[in-house]
């Protein structure tokens, strides 16, 4: 089978779309044939060796965590699911022909492989951080970095439990954030001001990594009030870094439900071919994502 993979840790550039031997489920474990696999900032960072002392890999290693397909194999210990099911979920080296999946969940009816393999680890991570910094109903969460695939998600998650946010993005992305629920606002100079205007933020998120934390701990007035995903200098002004995993199939479960209901979705801004992902690594790293980017195999 087709691979990307990559053997030592640097740019775009050390990836590369290997022959593979194929995985096979384990215990508790599905394969999927891969139809489409989300591209996460999460991958190429792991790729630059910016996890080693959270999140060692071995080299040589392959690339992506989500994906979108249809069950080939299931593992031992295994109920509910068949071959030829239609999923999305979470596994390892997921840019490829067939995946291993450790936690998945049906597809919503109609919904494409594309967008379906958007969702995992950005519906997690939003659903964890927001349990993290505490956020309640009625409350206002200022969000950081907001027009991307974990804002997107974060936004209409919060507009369905009764939470305002503020989202700060680029100025091409105002309009996007307003239909998603937020109160808008650009980035750059003034955005502080501009967001005390709006009024009391009661808790932030940094999806970002955009060197705002001092910032965003000034807005709330409790560092244990901040959260972030990207700066990995965070716990120095006493704010969580959150970086693991929560439970993925309950994630799982509650994004398809929120898709159902037409609370939640997340639009794929652009598609890439398994030969284009260093392409979409390089996308993803420059950031102004509107959603999601996805690799279509």
């Amino acid at each position: 089978m087709r691979k990307v993979s990559f053997a030592e840790f640097g740019g775009p550039d050390v990836l590369q779309l290997i022959d593979a031997e194929e995985p096979h489920a384990g215990p508790g474990q599905v394969r999927v044939s891969v139809r489409a696999a989300g591209v996460n900032p999460v991958d190429w960072r792991i790729r630059e060796g910016q996890f080693q002392k959270v999140r060692p890999v071995e080299l040589p290693s392959g690339v992506g965590q989500d994906a979108a397909g249809v069950v080939d194999e299931v593992g031992e210990g295994v109920v509910g699911i068949e071959a030829g099911d239609r999923v999305f979920g979470r596994g390892a080296s997921t840019y490829a022909e067939f995946a291993v999946l450790s936690a998945w969940s049906r597809m919503p009816e109609g919904m494409a492989f594309e967008e379906a393999a958007g969702y995992p680890s950005v519906v997690e991570t939003a659903l964890r951080v927001m349990r993290e910094v505490g956020v309640e109903p009625g409350g206002t969460l200022l969000v950081s970095g907001a027009s991307g695939g974990v804002g997107s998600a974060v936004l209409q998650i919060a507009r369905d439990r009764g939470i305002t946010v503020i989202g700060t993005a680029g100025a091409a992305n105002q309009e996007y954030l307003r239909g998603l629920g937020a109160i808008a606002t650009t980035y750059g100079e003034g955005w502080v001001e501009r967001v005390r205007r709006v009024g009391r933020v009661d808790a932030a998120l940094d999806l970002a990594g955009s060197g705002v934390i001092r910032e965003l701990v000034g807005l709330t007035g409790d560092p244990r009030k901040v959260v972030s995903i990207a700066d990995l200098g965070a716990p120095e002004f006493g704010v969580r870094f959150s970086g693991v995993t929560g439970d993925v199939p309950k994630a799982l479960a509650e994004a398809a439900d929120l898709v159902a209901r037409g609370a939640l979705r997340i639009p794929v801004e652009k598609t890439y071919a398994l030969t284009e992902a260093a392409k979409a690594h390089i996308d993803s790293r420059a950031g102004h994502t509107r959603g999601r980017r996805v690799i279509v195999v």
